[in-house]
């Protein structure tokens, strides 16, 4: 299987990939469901276990540390025990955790149980990447994308709601319960309905020492980036040593899979490609562009209009209903005419979007500021699909899981940048500004805003490296099956 530049005609999408897709989704809503709303109730899990925010904050990032270490694993796992056996794995390893945060007694056995979390989600992610692509063949990549985007979509949306509601009328425990009948449904299902794999790698052996270099490459770039909000920048030791020894180690990485004989964890040759390439820039920005702006708008919300984190919820919801309105169309067209068009059109909605918070203040209508959400919304439906689908145009059956792995880890570190990025600005604004001036907050928060526009504007440069599509002929894998 080759998955050329396409163009196919309108067509219907195969009743089995469309089976594989929906399966997979139910998998993925619980860990995208469950990383958000977690975040409302750190400050309710330290006070019932008698513990400091900073040691609550580490379920959240022991849990992105080892899905950075887990990551690197899952092209070598699709290839030797195929991407039914693996995505199952990953769903039992991640229910399992769930099981256990819930029962958790202290702070130490929760952030244990999250990093159990962690490495499900690891393994999770690119192996549902790298089924979808390859029961496809390719083809409709757009529309696929656009039924497995949704709980990426919903979750940053309705997880700090639903987490809110759970927390203030349950226990934060329920959070982790929540997780567990999702599992119990997906297993099952996956077992019936995703088809067996037959291009099983028996003899596929594990990269050990590009798995060495690479996993805690990514896990310190995260760590070290995850911190600079905390600390206000690049200065203290606890950003920049484990930023430097992770690139250190990605630059180790690159230099030993260029000259290795043997198939690399990440095979690097894909950057190559100007079209993979331009993909991977666009998902650290549209990362930065979502999770960045994603942290800040809740916070404008509570910290400058005064409302609950509920309320803080509701008001972000028109965001998910523009989300929700455009994907469907976003993957159709791009089906037909490519990614770049609809890239540059969601990028151009996004900064129409985001512009008026760029110039809120406290008294802004909440009316207005909720219709320009819809628009940036709109604008991020499109935006990630065609990311996507547009990073796999062209790669060879065999090169599916190394794609799967590099969008991942450039996603991650995306959103990581984005958010503490944003915060840096914010937190520098807000220096030697009195706590109680709501207008000076809210110039803090309109210049984060600025800086997530400025990206967005800057996102362009790399869509214009995007593949166009070329006039060819690719059969789904469940065509090339019946004949």
């Amino acid at each position: 299987m080759n998955i050329e530049n396409v163009k196919p005609a309108k067509e219907k999408l195969d009743p089995m990939v469309l089976r594989v897709a929906i399966i997979l989704v139910v998998g993925a809503l619980a860990p995208l469901f469950d990383t958000t709303m977690v975040n409302v109730a750190i400050h309710t899990i330290a006070i019932e276990m008698k513990a400091t925010i900073s040691a609550v904050q580490w379920i959240t990032t022991g849990y992105v540390l080892a899905m950075g270490l887990t990551v690197p694993i899952s092209g070598w796992a699709t290839k030797r025990f195929g991407c039914k056996h693996s995505y199952i794995f990953s769903v039992t390893i991640f229910l399992a955790g769930s099981v256990l945060a819930m029962l958790s007694w202290n702070i130490q056995s929760l952030i244990s149980f999250a990093v159990i979390q962690g490495i499900g989600t690891g393994l999770l992610m690119p192996t549902l990447q790298t089924e979808l692509v390859q029961v496809s063949g390719g083809r409709n990549l757009g529309r696929i994308m656009s039924i497995v985007s949704v709980p990426a979509l919903l979750g940053p949306i309705l997880g700090p709601v639903l987490g809110g509601v759970i927390v203030n009328s349950l226990s934060w425990r329920a959070i982790f319960f929540v997780n567990i009948p999702i599992c119990i449904i997906a297993i099952p299902l996956a077992l019936w309905g995703i088809p067996a794999d037959k291009h099983l790698e028996k003899k596929a052996s594990l990269d050990v020492m590009g798995m060495l270099l690479l996993s805690p490459a990514f896990a310190l770039l995260i760590y070290g980036i995850a911190q600079v909000a905390s600390h206000g920048g690049l200065s203290s030791s606890t950003v920049y040593v484990p930023l430097i020894i992770g690139m250190v180690l990605m630059a180790s990485y690159v230099v030993y899979a260029l000259k290795t004989k043997r198939e690399p964890a990440l095979n690097v040759r894909l950057f190559k490609s100007a079209n993979f390439s331009a993909s991977n820039i666009l998902l650290i920005l549209c990362g930065i562009i979502t999770n960045g702006a994603m942290l800040m708008l809740p916070l404008y919300y509570q910290e400058v209009r005064g409302a609950s984190a509920l309320y803080a919820g509701l008001w972000l919801l028109p965001q998910g209903i523009g989300m929700l309105l455009t994907r469907s169309w976003a993957g159709k067209v791009a089906d037909r005419n490519g990614s770049r068009n609809i890239v540059l059109i969601s990028l151009a909605a996004i900064a129409v979007g985001t512009l008026p918070f760029a110039f809120a203040g406290v008294d802004t209508s909440l009316i207005f500021l909720a219709a320009a959400l819809l628009i940036r919304g709109a604008g991020l439906g499109g935006l990630l699909i065609a990311i996507m689908m547009s990073a796999y145009i062209g790669l060879p059956r065999e090169q599916v899981p190394h794609a799967s792995i590099a969008t991942r880890i450039f996603q991650t570190i995306g959103g990581a940048f984005g958010s503490a990025i944003l915060a840096t600005v914010a937190q520098q604004q807000m220096t030697g500004q009195a706590g109680s001036d709501l207008h000076a907050l809210a110039h803090s928060f309109n210049v984060s805003f600025w800086w997530a526009i400025g990206f967005t504007a800057a996102a362009a440069i790399p869509t214009l490296f995007l593949a166009a599509y070329k006039k060819s002929s690719l059969k789904t894998a469940s065509q090339a099956d019946r004949e």
